[in-house]
């Protein structure tokens, strides 16, 4: 006699969390993407789209533009802080760290100018990134929160806000086809203010 399977076996394995983690891997990647290309006021739409996925499903992961802007630019920031607050960490290695963010993440140089300029790198107001430039100052601040913690007396960024404003002027010289070449130029750019850079690499725990 043949057996026909039961109506719980023909259901298929609910995958849902599986695939709500996928959806949200798939749209952190595609808001690098977009980010790297338009800057940090690209449409969610076009983050949608890039990951392949309805704006509703977007909306489910992130409520609004500035959650999608933290959620890909806190792996960034947690680097630097991780740098910082490691056992022997120095100045210069913490600025090694950073410096190879700046080169890996055009999101990442949009977050430090979007703190300095409200938002946006032409100085000018716009109410689409508001909430992206609150979650960019808290970031940030982050940023400099743990640089700061290594600044030795005397040392030539010690002003209220040179620091932060040297990490602007490195930031806008990483340009260049290659990460090779943003990070020659970053590397120059420190040179010219006098600033000791440590290896440029990733934090590796």
């Amino acid at each position: 006699m043949t057996q026909h399977p039961t109506a719980e076996e023909r259901r298929p394995a609910n995958d849902g969390p599986k695939a709500a983690a996928r959806n949200r891997a798939a749209l952190i990647a595609a808001a690098r993407e977009i980010y790297a290309e338009h800057g940090l006021g690209a449409p969610l739409s076009g983050i949608a789209r890039r990951a392949g996925v309805g704006q509703g499903v977007l909306y489910r992961h992130f409520p609004d533009r500035a959650a999608v802007a933290n959620a890909v630019l806190e792996e960034n920031v947690r680097e630097v802080e991780q740098a910082a607050a490691a056992s022997g960490a120095t100045l210069s290695g913490v600025l090694g760290v950073l410096t190879w963010h700046l080169t890996e993440s055009a999101a990442f140089i949009g977050l430090l100018h979007a703190d300095l300029t409200g938002g946006r790198t032409d100085g000018q107001a716009d109410d689409r990134t508001d909430g992206v430039h609150a979650h960019a100052s808290a970031l940030s601040e982050r940023v400099a929160r743990s640089l700061r913690g290594h600044l030795t007396g005397g040392h030539r960024l010690g002003g209220s806000d040179d620091l932060m404003l040297a990490v602007a002027m490195v930031s806008g010289a990483v340009t260049g086809p290659t990460r090779e070449e943003r990070e020659r130029r970053a590397l120059a750019a420190w040179r010219l203010l006098g600033v000791k850079v440590g290896a440029v690499r990733p934090f590796a725990g």
